[in-house]
C-alpha cells in the first residue's frame, strides 16, 4: 500500500484520478465478458456480450462493396498508384474529398432537409476524441454542462475526465418516458447557479443512448430557446442519426436551427450550436475511429481543428470512406437495408422479452432497448438493482448494463444491446432469459408458500425475487476469478468517485 501511494505520487492528478468512470458496472460488465466470452462452438456457456452498442447487422453490405471497388484502398493493385500521396498526407484539415463526402452523408441521413458545409467538418479520434476536443474549446475546469438522465456512462470519461468539466444532471423519469421537461431543465440550471457553478451549456444525445428514442421538434425548439435565453451552448450528440427503424423520423438540431433562423420572432444565435457525429454506429465502423465536430461557430471550428492534431483520422481511412460515401447508390441502399434489419432484430428481441412478461420502453432508434425489470426487485433500491445485475451476469450469463451506470434515478432499468451478434446468439440469449424467468417463478412460488405458512394472517404478499446471498468465492473458482470481476469484492466496484 505504501509503495502504491509512492508510485501514485510520481504521477499526475489526471493519471491517478478515479474520474475515468472505469469503476462503473457498465465497464465491469465488459470485463466479466472478457474473462468468459461466449462463442457458439468454443465456449457456448460463456457470457454473451449485450453491453456493447455495435451495429454488426450490415457489415456484409460493406464487404461486398469493398470487393467490387478495390481502388478505394491503397493496399491493392488497383489503388497502389495513390500510395505515395496518401501515405504522405498529414494536413489536419483532412482530405477535402473526405470532408465533402461526410457532409453529404450527414445531409442524406437527415433526409436532405438540411445541408452541411465541408469546411465546418473537424476530425477527431472517434466520437470520444471529438467530444473531448469540443469540451476543451467550450469550457474551463469547474464549468458545468447540463445533461438529461439517463445518459451514456462514458460521457463521464469523454467529457469530464481530462477537461475537469462538471456534468450536471437534469432529472428525467419514467412517468413521461424519460422526456426532458422545461421545469426539470430550469431546476437543474437554478441548482447549478445556487451552487456557484458556471453553466456553459447543455448536452443531449439524440437519438438517446440508452433510451433508443428521438426528440420531437417542439422539444428541440424548447431547448434552443432555453440556451439562447441563458446564452449557453448546446452540444448535440447525433451519432445514432441513421439507426432509425420506426416512426417518428429523426429531427436534427441543425433542422431546428435552420427553421428558427427563418422565423422573425425567434432570436437565435447559431454560434451556440454544435454537433458531434461519428460513423461508429450508423455505418458500423467503430474500429475506424471516425469522429466529427460540426460547429456553427467559426472560432470553435478553428480551435477544434488545431486540437485535432492529437486525434487525426488516418489518411488511408479518409480515402476509403470518401470513396464509399461518395457512392450515392450504395449509401441509399445501405441506409434502407440497415433500417430494415434493425427493425427486424428489434422486433424479434422485444417480442421474445414480451413472452416472458418483460417490457421495454417504446423506442424507434439505436442498437439497444431500455428494459424494465423493476418488478423483479425486492425493494426499489439501487442495491437491489446491483444484486439483480450480478445474478444476470453469473446465472444467466448475459452482460447487460444496469440503469444506475447511466445515472438513471429509478432502480430496475437495464440497457440491452441487440445488434452486435448473429441470429443464433440472439436465440440463445432469449432461451437463457426464458430459463431464468421460469426458475425465478418457481423460487417465488416457494417463497410465497413459505411466507404464507409462517405469516398466515398477512395478506397481499408481494412476490419477491430470490434472496440468495452470494458468496463470490463459490460463484467463480480462483482459477477464473478476474481481478476486474464485476462483483462486490472488486475494488473497482467498491471504489467511490
Amino acid at each position: 500500500m505504501v509503495i502504491l501511494r509512492e508510485n501514485q505520487a510520481l504521477l499526475s492528478k489526471i493519471a491517478t484520478s478515479d474520474q475515468h468512470g472505469e469503476n462503473s458496472p457498465y465497464f465491469d460488465g465488459w470485463k466479466a465478458y472478457d474473462q468468459d466470452p461466449f462463442h457458439l462452438t468454443e465456449n457456448p456457456n460463456g457470457v454473451i456480450q449485450m453491453g456493447l452498442a455495435e451495429n454488426q447487422l450490415s457489415l456484409d453490405l460493406i464487404e461486398k462493396w469493398v470487393a467490387k471497388n478495390p481502388k478505394s484502398s491503397i493496399c491493392t493493385n488497383d489503388g497502389i498508384s495513390q500510395f505515395k500521396e496518401i501515405a504522405n498526407f498529414q494536413d489536419y484539415h483532412g482530405l477535402y474529398e473526405f470532408r465533402k463526402a461526410i457532409a453529404n452523408f450527414m445531409g442524406k441521413v437527415r433526409g436532405n432537409r438540411v445541408a452541411f458545409d465541408p469546411d465546418r467538418i473537424v476530425m477527431g479520434g472517434g466520437a470520444t476524441g471529438a467530444s473531448e476536443s469540443l469540451m476543451f474549446c467550450l469550457a474551463d475546469p469547474g464549468d458545468g454542462f447540463l445533461v438529461p438522465t439517463p445518459y451514456y456512462p462514458a460521457f463521464d470519461r469523454d467529457l469530464r475526465w481530462r477537461t475537469r468539466v462538471q456534468l450536471l444532471p437534469i432529472i428525467c423519469n419514467s412517468s413521461n418516458d424519460f422526456k426532458i421537461t422545461k421545469e426539470a431543465l430550469e431546476s437543474a440550471y437554478e441548482n447549478a447557479i445556487a451552487s456557484n457553478i458556471k453553466v456553459k451549456g447543455l448536452i443531449i444525445a439524440n437519438p438517446s443512448n440508452p433510451l433508443g428514442t428521438t426528440m420531437d421538434k417542439e422539444t428541440l425548439k424548447t431547448l434552443m430557446r432555453f440556451i439562447n435565453e441563458k446564452n449557453i451552448h448546446i452540444v448535440c450528440d447525433e451519432i445514432y442519426a441513421a439507426t432509425i427503424f420506426n416512426t417518428p423520423e429523426f429531427v436534427s438540431i441543425s433542422e431546428v436551427l435552420q427553421e428558427m433562423e427563418h422565423d422573425p420572432m425567434s432570436l437565435i444565435n447559431r454560434e451556440l450550436v454544435h454537433i458531434i457525429y461519428s460513423l461508429s454506429k450508423d455505418m458500423g465502423l467503430p474500429g475506424f475511429r471516425v469522429g466529427i465536430v460540426y460547429s456553427y461557430n467559426d472560432n470553435v471550428v478553428s480551435s477544434a481543428r488545431k486540437m485535432s492534431s492529437f486525434g487525426l483520422i488516418s489518411s488511408q481511412t479518409q480515402l476509403f470512406l470518401a470513396s464509399i460515401l461518395s457512392d450515392e447508390e450504395f449509401v441509399e441502399g445501405f441506409l434502407s437495408e440497415t433500417s430494415k434489419r434493425l427493425a427486424k432484430r428489434h422486433r424479434i428481441f422485444t417480442q421474445g422479452l414480451e413472452k416472458e412478461g418483460i417490457a421495454c420502453l417504446a423506442s424507434n432508434a439505436g442498437l439497444f432497448v431500455w428494459m424494465d425489470l423493476r418488478r423483479l426487485l425486492k425493494k426499489p433500491t439501487f442495491d437491489e438493482e446491483m444484486e439483480l445485475w450480478r445474478l444476470i451476469i453469473t446465472d444467466v450469463k448475459l452482460n447487460v448494463s444496469p440503469g444506475s451506470s447511466f445515472h438513471c434515478v429509478e432502480p430496475g432499468w437495464f440497457r440491452v444491446c441487440f445488434a452486435n451478434m448473429d441470429d443464433q446468439t440472439v436465440e440463445i440469449a432469449l432461451k437463457r432469459i426464458h430459463a431464468f424467468v421460469v426458475k425465478k417463478g418457481r423460487r417465488n412460488e416457494r417463497a410465497t408458500i413459505n411466507n404464507k405458512r409462517s405469516k398466515p394472517f398477512q395478506k397481499n404478499l408481494r412476490l419477491s425475487f430470490s434472496s440468495r446471498l452470494y458468496d463470490e468465492t463459490t460463484v467463480m473458482s480462483p482459477r477464473v476469478m478476474s481481478p476486474h470481476s464485476p462483483f462486490a469484492q472488486s475494488p473497482l466496484v467498491q471504489a467511490k468517485t
